[in-house]
């Protein structure tokens, strides 16, 4: 056994069906009066399910979350939080919501209630991404870890196959970056390999069966415990990349995960066997890169990232920025073989080797 350090994440999870009732005593316990609840336009009936749940406590409504967490969108929120004078903020839905509110509690310090209605698990990360001027810039800090995530599955069975398959490989991509990070522990192994286990075990059957309520459960869990592998340690090439893609070209944020993963794991293949023959454990799959891709094109997603709108001229950008400011990973990012990696995802070809 190779030294280790073992820091768990200090977040309250509340996991179960019909768990949004406890909305008003988990904002009570920690000290709270008066909750902002943020979403996005299109889940803004939301708003109400938590209004009714909070009831005194709920202090109004910003219905504006945006994928990526555009800094002006931040700003706009913040301001509306000091005329309702919010003392913490409650997300409801998918990763721009909670991205938005880690962003609130970045600048206020207030705490969070996080109530995902996705798999995207960024919900467990003290990380931030937000966007300015094009680029999109990462931090850990954690002042925006939430301290109660309420995980309600009744909330996710309305959620569209595509947005569940998509989110649920966003998911899987956060233990998969976690198998090779290098502040990989024991623990975060475990966890790492049973939640890539648990979304591959439910996508296909949430995919044929959309009201499967066991299926819908077992993708929660695993979103949690992808989240949780990704809050515990570092990211390496893959969510470099999709930083790069997301903010750079504005590609929704989980397809883009789910195009590029497969291709990653065959960059890093080489430098990282032993984690990556793991992720092919998790998925039953004989070679982790090629499990994945075939995932992918199981549940219908997109294999192509001219599909979901990045330019062809982009490669060469991503490549650029990728290398000027790459994250720590398992082998050296190249310009060569990055561009061939990309060009691979930008045409949707099967994932190649990389000698």
């Amino acid at each position: 056994m190779r030294p280790f350090r073992y820091s768990p994440l200090p977040a309250n999870v509340v996991f179960g069906f019909g768990t949004v009732a406890a909305l008003r005593e988990e904002v009570e316990r920690l000290g709270c009066k008066r909750a902002l609840v943020v979403t996005t336009a299109e889940q803004s009936a939301l708003g109400d399910l938590a209004k009714t749940h909070l009831g005194p406590a709920f202090a109004g409504l910003f219905a504006q979350a945006t994928m990526h967490t555009p800094v002006e969108v931040s700003e706009r929120a913040l301001g509306y939080a000091r005329e309702v004078k919010a003392d913490c903020v409650v997300g409801l839905g998918g990763g721009s919501t909670t991205g938005l509110a880690k962003a609130l509690a970045l600048r206020t310090d207030m705490p969070q209630v996080v109530v995902p209605t996705t798999y995207a698990g960024s919900e467990a990360t003290p990380i931030l991404g937000e966007t300015a001027g094009g680029q999109k810039t990462t931090q850990r800090s954690m002042k925006v870890l939430p301290e109660t995530i309420i995980y309600d599955v009744d909330l996710t069975m309305s959620l569209p196959k595509r947005l569940s398959a998509v989110s649920g490989m966003n998911a899987i991509a956060h233990a998969v970056e976690g198998l090779y990070a290098k502040e990989l522990d024991p623990v975060i192994a475990l966890l790492a390999q049973d939640g890539i286990r648990a979304l591959v075990k439910a996508l296909p059957v949430i995919n044929d069966r959309p009201d499967d309520r066991e299926a819908r459960s077992d993708a929660l869990y695993g979103a949690w415990a992808c989240g949780a592998v990704l809050g515990a340690v570092g990211m390496a090439l893959h969510h470099k990349l999709c930083h790069v893609l997301g903010g750079s070209f504005n590609l929704p944020h989980a397809e883009t995960h789910a195009i590029v993963l497969p291709h990653v794991a065959a960059y890093n293949r080489r430098y990282a066997p032993d984690a990556l023959a793991r992720v092919a454990a998790a998925l039953g799959a004989a070679d982790a890169a090629a499990g994945l891709y075939d995932l992918n094109r199981r549940l219908g997603i997109p294999l192509a990232l001219k599909e979901i709108g990045m330019p062809e001229d982009g490669i060469d950008k991503a490549v650029a920025a990728a290398v000027a400011s790459p994250y720590w990973n398992p082998g050296p990012v190249e310009a060569e073989p990055l561009r061939r990696l990309l060009r691979n995802a930008y045409e949707g070809q099967a994932p190649e080797g990389f000698a």
